[in-house]
C-alpha cells in the first residue's frame, strides 16, 4: 500500500485509554465491556430483531452472475461467493496462521502493537474511540509486507508466516480484481468507463489491507459487541470467516440478518467507494460482529480500493439530468481522514451538496474501521 494511504491514520492518531485485556484470564465480563441498552449505537445487542433471511449466494461460474451480482448488491450490499478459485488448502492454512497469532501470549503479541499513528500491527479496533464501551475482539492489520511485525512474534518462525500472508494477499488481489469487474459489469461499466484502471482492466497499483481478527469466547456474550456497526471504507472486501457464525448484516427496512457460513465460501460487500461509483444504487452495508459463549470465532478480512490519490466520483455513465451526482469526488486517502473525523458522517460529508449546506445523512452509518 502506497505510503501517502497511512498519511490519513498518521493526521487522526487514535489514543485508546485502557490496558490490552488478557481475554484467557477473564472469568466475567468487565463492566468496561457491557453494552448496555441504548449505549452508543443507540440499540442493546441483545434487544435487536433478527430476521430469518439468507444473504444471497452466487456461484462465479454461473452464466446469470452479472445479473445475481446485480441484484445482490442493490438489495443487499452484501452476498456470498462459491466457484470462486482460492483453494480449500489456502483458506485453511490462513486460519492455521491467524489462530496461531492470536494463541501467543499478549506480552508476545504487544510487541508488534501497532502505534496510535498507525494502520499495521496488533491491536483494538480504531473504531474503539468513537464508544465509551469496549468491543470484545483484538485484530491485527498486514499492510505490504509483515516482515517487521511477524519478526516480533515469532522470531525463530516469522519466514512461513510471511509467505503465508503474502500468498493470500496475492490469490485475494486476483479475486477482487474480478469481482470489481462484475460488480462494476452489472451496471454495464466497462473497462474504458474507469479511467484510472489498467490496459487490462486491473487496478494500478491498488490499495489493500489484510485485516485478521479474533472474537474469542465471551463469559456474557448478550452484553457484549464484538464490533460495532460501521461500513467499510473500501471499493469491497472480501471477508472468509471459519465455520462460527458471528457476522451480521443489516437490511434497511427489516433488521439484522446472520451471515451463515458455507463451507468453502467467502462473503463480499460493498464499500463505500463503490457506493460512490455507483451513484448510491450500490449501498454500502452496515455490518458488525456478535460474539458466543461456547468458541472463538476466526475471521480474515481483505480490504480492496484503489490507488490512494485516484480521484473516485459518481460514474458518468450513471448520472444524467434525472440523476444528478449525488457524491463529490474524493481520494481514498481524503476519505479515510473525513472517517477518522467524522466517523458515522463520512459519506454525508462528501455528498454533492454538504459542501453548499452542511446537510447530514442521518441514515448514514459509515465509519473508520479497516475490517
Amino acid at each position: 500500500m502506497p505510503s501517502r494511504l497511512s498519511d490519513a491514520f498518521r493526521a487522526h492518531p487514535v489514543h485508546l485509554q485502557h490496558k490490552h485485556l488478557d481475554f484467557t484470564s477473564v472469568q466475567e465480563l468487565p463492566e468496561s465491556y457491557k453494552w448496555t441498552q441504548l449505549d452508543d449505537s443507540g440499540n442493546q445487542p441483545s434487544g435487536d430483531f433478527f430476521v430469518d433471511e439468507s444473504v444471497p449466494i452466487i456461484d462465479l461460474l454461473d452464466p446469470n452472475v452479472l445479473e445475481n451480482v446485480g441484484h445482490a448488491c442493490k438489495n443487499w450490499g452484501v452476498f456470498q461467493v462459491i466457484n470462486h478459485g482460492v483453494t480449500s488448502s489456502l483458506l485453511d492454512s490462513i486460519e492455521s496462521s491467524c489462530k496461531s497469532l492470536f494463541s501467543l501470549p499478549i506480552q508476545q503479541k504487544l510487541k508488534a502493537a501497532r502505534s496510535p499513528d498507525g494502520i499495521a500491527g496488533y491491536g483494538l479496533a480504531r473504531i474503539s474511540s468513537f464508544f465509551s464501551k469496549l468491543m470484545w475482539y483484538e485484530g491485527f492489520t498486514i499492510v505490504g509486507s509483515p516482515l517487521e511485525q511477524f519478526r516480533q512474534l515469532w522470531p525463530q518462525d516469522y519466514t512461513k508466516f510471511c509467505q503465508m500472508a503474502e500468498e493470500y494477499e496475492k490469490e485475494m488481489q486476483k479475486l477482487a480484481g474480478k469481482l470489481m469487474w462484475v460488480m462494476l459489469g452489472s451496471l454495464s461499466i466497462t473497462k474504458e468507463d474507469l479511467k484510472w484502471a489498467g490496459p487490462k482492466g486491473e487496478s494500478v497499483e491498488p490499495c489493500a489491507a489484510l485485516q485478521l481478527n479474533h472474537y474469542p469466547a465471551c463469559p456474557e456474550p448478550d452484553q457484549a459487541m464484538g464490533l460495532a456497526a460501521h461500513t467499510d471504507s473500501t471499493l469491497l472486501t472480501i471477508l472468509y470467516q471459519n465455520n462460527t457464525s458471528g457476522l451480521q448484516v443489516l437490511r434497511e427496512g427489516t433488521g439484522w440478518v446472520t451471515v451463515t457460513p458455507i463451507p468453502g465460501g467467502l462473503v463480499v460487500n460493498v464499500g463505500d467507494l463503490l457506493h460512490i461509483l455507483s451513484n448510491g444504487l450500490y449501498p454500502s452495508v452496515l455490518h458488525r460482529a456478535v460474539v458466543n459463549r461456547a468458541k472463538p470465532r476466526l475471521s480474515i478480512a481483505y480490504l480492496y480500493g484503489p490507488p490512494s490519490n485516484v480521484q473516485i466520483s459518481p460514474l458518468s455513465k450513471l448520472v444524467g439530468p434525472s440523476q444528478p451526482p449525488l457524491y463529490r469526488s474524493v481520494t481514498w486517502n481524503e476519505y479515510l481522514g473525513t472517517k477518522a473525523k467524522h466517523f458515522n458522517k463520512a459519506l454525508s460529508r462528501v455528498r454533492a451538496c454538504a459542501s453548499q449546506n452542511g446537510s447530514v445523512d442521518v441514515n448514514d452509518h459509515s465509519s473508520v474501521q479497516v475490517g
